[in-house]
């Protein structure tokens, strides 16, 4: 229970102010990333639930679920995001792609690409069947969460500290199977075989956006871990458009 907790003080804003953590403890979490982003989702539902009592327009209703799960956050994520587009885009050594992306400013590349991410999840949303919605934000939630788990254990850490290094040095295959588990089955419950399928695809994309983090700066980073959240929510969203004939 204290590794979900953990996840889920980690992971979104709601305030657990649980203090004494060890870095075991803090490696063991990322095995509940997926249940952390079952919660996520599972809000989402329910203010989608709640739009649709009001009867909001679909534009409007999607914009609240998209600026919902940015607060449920923190923007922790988009923040990520936005320093790797940002280093990646800036055409410098890996040196200097690390030293932008731990510079607390953001660059014309970094705010593009928020605003683009933004702008997909929203019009992605609004494309979905009323039917299809529930499953989109339960599996964009937690496919997401899982996509780190597997680049965290897959690649290793670009940097010599940092508090994505405390999950990455801790992560084991025990950790990986658990969350792997935990996806499966949640994938499963909520989009039967349509979710493993999106699970594999949420998988095989976050595997390629490693290998490619790996050929820019050796490795991988707090922040692009961030920015593989934002965009394999992307990817399963696209996923689910497609399986929802475009």
């Amino acid at each position: 229970m204290n590794s979900f907790l953990l996840a889920v003080q980690f992971l979104t804003i709601i305030p657990l102010k649980i203090k004494e953590v060890s870095e075991k403890g803090l490696a063991n979490s990322a095995a509940y990333f997926p249940l952390a982003g079952l919660l996520i989702g599972l809000l989402l539902l329910g203010i989608n639930y709640f739009t649709s009592i009001l009867s909001l327009p679909l534009l409007t209703s999607n914009i609240i679920l998209v600026v919902s799960l940015i607060v449920i956050t923190g923007g922790m994520h988009l923040d990520g995001l936005a320093d790797t587009a940002d280093a990646f885009l800036s055409g410098k050594s890996k040196e200097e792609m690390l030293l932008i992306m731990r510079d607390s400013h953001i660059g014309v590349m970094g705010v593009l690409s928020i605003v683009s991410v933004i702008l997909l999840k929203i019009g992605l949303l609004v494309t979905l069947s009323a039917a299809l919605k529930p499953i989109a934000l339960i599996l964009m939630c937690v496919l997401s969460r899982w996509a780190v788990v597997l680049v965290m254990f897959l690649f290793p850490y670009a940097r010599k500290d940092g508090k994505a290094g405390v999950f990455i040095r801790g992560i084991k295959k025990e950790i990986v199977i658990l969350a792997l588990g935990l996806a499966c089955l949640f994938a499963f419950i909520a989009g039967s075989f349509m979710g493993l399928v999106v699970l594999l695809i949420a998988s095989g994309c976050a595997y390629s956006g490693g290998k490619f983090t790996s050929r820019k700066i050796d490795g991988i980073t707090g922040d692009t871990l961030g920015a593989a959240i934002e965009l394999t929510e992307i990817v399963v969203l696209s996923a689910l458009v497609l399986f929802n004939g475009g």
